[in-house]
């Protein structure tokens, strides 16, 4: 891996930008000039959290079966969240379906 413009390695900024989920991913999209791993990393960051935080904040207004779904909403965010640090650490560009393949057209 190379180091990039903010000075680290691309592996650690790109697990960076999945640790507080889509604020990193705001924050290293901004920050990040150079490196199109990084950048992909942060704009699906952006994509599958914020996507995951607006659809639990409306099923959670539907009565049980909207909890439920909330619920799973939350764990599947979870399981993401730790396969994602994890593929971007080991500097895999893996691309999560449909969010991943706007990230690579947004960034």
């Amino acid at each position: 891996m190379t180091k990039t413009s903010l000075g680290l390695e691309e592996n650690i900024e790109g697990v960076l930008c999945y640790v507080l989920g889509f604020v990193t991913g705001i924050i290293f999209f901004l920050l990040e000039k150079e490196s199109e791993f990084v950048r992909f990393h942060a704009m699906q960051s952006i994509i599958v959290f914020l996507s995951i935080v607006v659809l639990q904040r409306i099923f959670v207004f539907i009565p049980f079966l909207g909890w439920i779904i909330s619920s799973l909403l939350g764990l599947v965010g979870f399981v993401l969240w730790i396969l994602l640090m994890i593929k971007a650490y080991q500097g895999e560009k893996f691309k999560v379906p449909i969010a991943g393949d706007l990230a690579e057209r947004y960034m």
